[in-house]
């Protein structure tokens, strides 16, 4: 039976934090099932709490909003929450944070879907990038996001409206692993779709793939029908994005590890 030490797998998280975060992926899918799930059960972590730091508070016309405490930081909104704490406390039972609400502050200018490349190689350091840059983009946009993976055919794991958790996706992501060809057309239309459900007057479509097209013809039309595209590359393999974005007219960044991609997501977002 493997084992994960857990001290051990935070000291190389400090000194080496992509090497770890590959690590951990791999882990999540090792056949042994108590390793699988103990691995499981710290990537939802480690990945969420990672992107939730990594993603740069927002300035602007930002607005305080209730929103569900296990998918928001915040502070306790105790009238919101009461009724809940005080079941928790006369059952005897534990508070279960998706029933507690927090007052956090949102811009409600920018809705977002993410495309995950899971064609090819989708293992290792592309699967930890894919769901640490997932928990980045659900906690930027908590309830205006959506994430879709793609290879022949797009699988939506987060609807646009839907308040589903940041862990429960990278779950999802965890356990893809790479097949198929690279359909990224039928992702932009997806894409497509899934914003039309966002009244956000920004509209954004963040591309994590090496954009090398295997079928479904060009994608360029498609993603001319997106409002907006930013895309992000695997540094060592990033020659066809960066013609796909140059095509298409957006911008785009290279990212050399799993650890980079909240910041990387933040900068692309930015105001040019």
């Amino acid at each position: 039976m493997g084992e994960l030490d857990e001290d051990t797998f935070s000291e190389l998280l400090q000194d080496e934090p992509d090497e770890a975060l590959s690590l951990l992926a791999d882990m999540a899918a090792a056949t042994d099932e108590g390793l699988r799930r103990l691995a499981r059960s710290l990537a939802g972590r480690i990945f969420t709490d990672l992107a939730r730091r990594g993603v740069a508070t927002r300035s602007g016309a930002a607005r305080l909003t209730p929103a569900r405490a296990d998918v928001s930081e915040g502070d306790l909104d105790l009238e919101r929450s009461l009724d809940h704490l005080i079941d928790s406390r006369a059952s005897g039972r534990a508070v279960d944070a998706s029933e507690l609400v927090v007052s956090t502050w949102r811009r409600p200018d920018t809705a977002l879907c993410l495309l995950v490349d899971r064609s090819g190689s989708m293992q290792g350091a592309r699967l930890a990038t894919a769901a640490i840059s997932a928990a980045a983009a659900l906690y930027s946009r908590t309830t205006d996001s959506s994430v879709i993976a793609f290879a022949d055919e797009p699988i939506v794991l987060k609807e646009q409206a839907s308040d589903r958790r940041a862990s429960d996706v990278v779950g999802d992501l965890l356990a893809l692993r790479g097949s198929g060809v690279t359909n990224l057309a039928a992702a932009l239309r997806a894409a497509r779709t899934q914003l039309a459900h966002s009244t956000a007057p920004r509209k954004v479509t963040i591309v994590l793939s090496d954009c090398r097209v295997t079928a479904g013809g060009d994608a360029v039309p498609a993603a001319q029908m997106l409002d907006e595209i930013v895309v992000l590359a695997p540094a060592e393999d990033s020659a066809d994005a960066e013609d796909f974005a140059t095509r298409v007219g957006c911008r785009w960044a290279p990212l050399a590890g799993a650890s980079q991609a909240p910041t990387a997501i933040t900068q692309l977002l930015s105001p040019t």
